[in-house]
C-alpha cells in the first residue's frame, strides 16, 4: 500500500508541476451545496484558492483511478492469455471458508 500511495503522490506531484508550466483551462463543474461550503472552509484554513484545491483534488483523484484502470487492463489481459489458469470459484469458496478454523485448507491450484 506504502508504493502506491508514493506513486500516486509522485503522479499528483508531476501533474501539479506540469500544470503551472502549461496554460490553465478553465472547467465548470456543479458540486453539492455541502462540498462547496467544504471546499470554502479550506480555501480559508490553507490560504489556497478554491480553484487550487479543486485542480489538485481532481489530479489526485486521476492519478489514483489511472492506475486502477491500468492494473485492471494488466490483470484482462493475462486472464486471456493462453498461460492463464484459473481455479473453480466453490474451490476458492471452500478455501475462503476454512479460514481460522481447525481444519483450514491450503489455497487452491
Amino acid at each position: 500500500m506504502r508504493i502506491f500511495y508514493n506513486d500516486c503522490i509522485q503522479r499528483i506531484r508531476r501533474g501539479a508541476s506540469m500544470a503551472r508550466s502549461n496554460p490553465a483551462v478553465i472547467l465548470s463543474v456543479r458540486v453539492p451545496p455541502e462540498v462547496r461550503d467544504q471546499l470554502e472552509k479550506l480555501s480559508d484554513a490553507t490560504g489556497r484558492t478554491k480553484s487550487f484545491l479543486a485542480a489538485e483534488a481532481l489530479e489526485s483523484y486521476l492519478a489514483i483511478h489511472a492506475w486502477q484502470v491500468k492494473a485492471i487492463k494488466q490483470a484482462v489481459k493475462k486472464a486471456n492469455s493462453k498461460n492463464a489458469k484459473f481455479v473453480d470459484h466453490d474451490k476458492v469458496k471452500d478455501w475462503v471458508n476454512s479460514w481460522d478454523s481447525k481444519n483450514e485448507k491450503n489455497s487452491p491450484k
